[in-house]
């Protein structure tokens, strides 16, 4: 499968078959993790997006609500690399992406690579390491190498991190500068179970046995083929023209009849629109269509805007989040 060139439009007959081909580990996927996680389906759906066109993922919510456990589930049902950083207070850039050692045999230094160093990486409640920390990581997910000493070495591809965070009024967190939670593809808000959802885990997890492992069940072949036919969707001009609208709108709102002005201190920047394009052909993709429509960049774009949306002090002074900003910008401007 790897190397597999495809092509995908709007008019072909194939297309069906294709992203039928393509997705045929989805289905067994999300069955395994539903195993191991009640509910949580619109997430599940948002980390198969990030898999699926190379982003990272930021998910927010107070502890307890299985962020780590749906991010962890997800890395061990791929037959790829690996690795859990727990984020401290008292961690060092090292920590992360490694360090020089001196061998004294040899009178040289000898480069140990950190756990940065893999496919996956979770990392958790990433907002209660310093910032110094937080840039390390962020700076490997933006450039993916990092430099130790005077080299420079490539992290591992596909290379995926999938952060997880506290709201920023808990004690004990520093919150990441917005400038770095931009290169976040998506930011999720994970919220508390439904009554039915939360007996279900009850039954699932008030037991001493030790739970069953997941099961590896696609391989890095299947994703990077699956990825080739996503990135060959097709997306029409009039779905561009309106993906670009939308990240326009929350900079300068009154140009499009919006108002909205007082209510913004910054606007999304041009990657909301590269990530609005890229995650409206995954969700296209799963819901087994060869085109995108508007209907998929709505579904995505609160998790693509909501990090990336400033809102100003009148706002914070009404009540106003940026949700709820970006909300009317998708109820009011026409939709193509």
């Amino acid at each position: 499968m790897e190397g597999h060139q495809t092509q995908v439009t709007a008019g072909s007959g194939q297309v069906e078959e294709q992203i039928a081909q393509a997705a045929a580990w989805i289905h067994p996927l999300r069955g395994e993790i539903a195993n191991h996680l009640v509910g949580q389906t619109a997430l599940v759906d948002r980390l198969l997006i990030a898999l699926l066109v190379k982003g990272h993922i930021l998910l927010e919510g107070v502890p307890g609500l299985a962020k780590t456990l749906a991010l962890k589930t997800l890395a061990s049902l791929v037959d790829a690399d690996f690795r859990r950083i727990q984020f401290t207070p008292d961690m060092l850039p090292a920590d992360i992406v490694g360090t020089q050692i001196f061998d004294p045999k040899r009178s040289e230094f000898e480069v140990k690579h950190g756990p940065v160093f893999a496919n996956f990486i979770l990392a958790d409640e990433i907002n209660r390491a310093p910032a110094k920390v937080q840039s390390a990581l962020l700076e490997a997910m933006q450039e993916k190498q990092v430099t130790i000493g005077e080299h420079s070495f490539p992290l591992p591809r596909p290379f995926l991190v999938m952060a997880t965070q506290n709201p920023i009024e808990q004690e004990g967190t520093y919150p990441l500068p917005e400038a770095q939670v931009d290169r976040f593809m998506l930011k999720v808000v994970v919220d508390y179970p439904s009554f039915e959802e939360e007996l279900r885990v009850v039954d699932l997890a008030a037991t001493t046995a030790d739970p069953a492992a997941p099961k590896p069940v696609v391989t890095l072949d299947h994703i990077r083929y699956a990825r080739e036919v996503v990135n060959s969707l097709y997306l029409d001009e009039k779905v561009k023209r309106y993906l670009v609208t939308l990240v326009h709108a929350t900079r300068a709102p009154d140009a499009f009849g919006l108002n909205l002005g007082p209510y913004l201190r910054f606007g999304a920047s041009p990657r909301a629109s590269i990530s609005l394009a890229l995650a409206g052909k995954a969700h296209a993709f799963l819901e087994g269509r060869g085109y995108v429509t508007p209907h998929d960049i709505k579904s995505i774009a609160l998790d693509v805007l909501r990090h990336r949306v400033i809102v100003s002090y009148e706002a914070e002074a009404e009540g106003l989040t940026s949700e709820q900003i970006i909300a009317r910008i998708l109820d009011q401007l026409p939709v193509p």
